[in-house]
């Protein structure tokens, strides 16, 4: 397989898995903070601003990913 290829899977690869743990996270963050909100409403406004930070954290996980993607593809001639 040329060189190319290998790297281009790479980029695929390095896409397809810095997606799949930050997204599934995703979904049960806000699963929990909607249940947690549901059962104390008094608190919605600090489980909401928690929230809201754990969900910037993964997704920077996701974009380091999409960044190492990009310098990939640039080593394609």
């Amino acid at each position: 397989m040329p060189l190319n290829g290998i790297i281009a899977i790479a980029a695929a690869l390095a896409i397809g898995l810095s997606t799949i743990g930050p997204g599934l996270g995703q979904g049960k963050a806000a699963s929990s903070a909607m249940e947690a909100m549901g059962r104390q409403p008094e608190a919605a406004g600090e489980i909401r601003t928690s929230l809201i930070l754990a969900l910037a954290f993964m997704e920077a996980l996701t974009i380091f990913g999409l960044l190492i993607a990009f310098m990939l593809v640039g080593n394609i001639n």
